[in-house]
């Protein structure tokens, strides 16, 4: 784990420290991934394996003044597997996804692991705030393989928010019942598409990342096999209405050996994209977007060796950085033809650009707490 320093040059920040991987050993624990802070003023880190790279949820804690490893946040037992959370003190909740084993996920993918119902994560785990148990475990059935991002309304009296689900492409809304527990059901599905000349016959978008804006009236998602970016309506929590659509890749574009035989959405394949006078390689992945709404910033590596698998030409080439540019009133996107950061011309060879942060606070980063004073 690296905390850069920021504060004397933003452009160049330096590595302040460094949490080595022993740290993370000794609480049997590792491959972290999402970080927030905590209202105590610690931040925490979410966890995706032991150390011995068996599927583990858990999370670490570190002092945020010393930056040393206090231990871990949960009391009791751990999930199955881990990946992204979201917390609201307000319901008392923390809600946390899954991915799978990561022994499993860093050889790349295969169809076989998601061929029976234990090797995949399909549950979102809840824990109570106050005491740091993991007291319900939702079992979203199969289309809800790989539950990932985790996003909350940022309204934090809100009891309800969304995940996306990678495997099958759906979106899953959680919500807290009159009892008191959480419950979860299915409100957007992508169709998978029919296809010769791939892996398989047919091919699911593979939904890798979404995110809600501030205003909790839109919801964003990549479908990173399909190639799209998509914007929905979701002032009616229960039905998000498709506002927005946008190809920046992916694996059934016209000039590619794919050829889509059957496509409950699309009449045709959608074309290259050319930015500034260069192709995109890859296919979009993650998303930031601007805390008023109108900037939203996409990215194209998913993870290494799927890169390797899926998207040889991007890891040959380098991947991109883009920018739709978002109609906050009326819904709609569109691509920013002059903006591009490409990824090509770095000294250690192309590289493959993942998240994105605002320094001033983002979409994805901050969780605001409800003031009662």
């Amino acid at each position: 784990i690296y905390i850069l320093d920021t504060g004397k040059n933003p452009r160049a920040p330096q590595i302040f420290k460094v949490i080595e991987p022993s740290e993370l050993d000794a609480l049997d624990l590792s491959y972290p991934h999402t970080t927030h802070c905590l209202p105590s003023g610690e931040i925490m880190i979410s966890t995706m394996g032991d150390n011995q790279e068996n599927g583990k949820g858990d999370f670490v804690l570190i002092d945020a003044n010393t930056y040393k490893v206090k231990g871990t946040w949960t009391n009791g037992p751990t999930a199955k597997f881990g990946y992204d959370y979201w917390y609201q003190p307000y319901h008392d909740v923390l809600i946390a996804s899954e991915w799978t084993a990561p022994k499993v996920f860093k050889r790349g993918f295969s169809f076989d692991d998601v061929a029976g119902d234990d090797i995949y994560g399909k549950s979102l785990n809840i824990y109570s705030w106050k005491t740091r148990q993991l007291k319900q475990v939702i079992d979203l059935g199969r289309d809800g393989f790989a539950p990932l991002e985790t996003r909350f309304l940022h309204n934090p009296k809100e009891s309800q928010g969304y995940v996306g689900c990678a495997v099958n492409a759906t979106v899953f809304r959680f919500y807290k019942k009159d009892d008191g527990t959480w419950a979860a059901e299915k409100v957007i599905s992508v169709p998978p598409k029919k296809v010769s000349g791939w892996v398989a016959e047919q091919m699911t978008g593979l939904m890798t990342d979404i995110i809600i804006s501030l205003d909790d009236k839109y919801l964003y998602f990549s479908n990173w096999l399909h190639g799209d970016v998509r914007q929905y309506d979701i002032s009616d929590r229960k039905h998000p209405k498709l506002t927005g659509q946008i190809f920046l890749g992916g694996s059934i574009l016209s000039d590619s050996n794919v050829t889509v035989v059957e496509d409950q959405e699309l009449t045709s394949q959608p074309d290259p994209v050319i930015i500034k006078g260069k192709r995109l390689y890859g296919s979009p992945q993650m998303l930031q977007l601007s805390l008023d709404g109108k900037r939203l910033y996409v990215s194209s590596s998913l993870y290494s060796p799927w890169d390797r698998q899926f998207y040889p030409e991007m890891v040959q080439k380098g991947g991109f950085l883009v920018k739709l540019d978002v109609d906050v009133k009326h819904g709609g996107m569109k691509l920013d033809k002059n903006f591009l950061v490409e990824f090509n011309g770095e000294p250690d060879g192309p590289l493959l650009p993942h998240e994105m942060r605002y320094p001033g606070g983002d979409a994805t980063s901050d969780i605001w707490l409800v003031d009662e004073c």
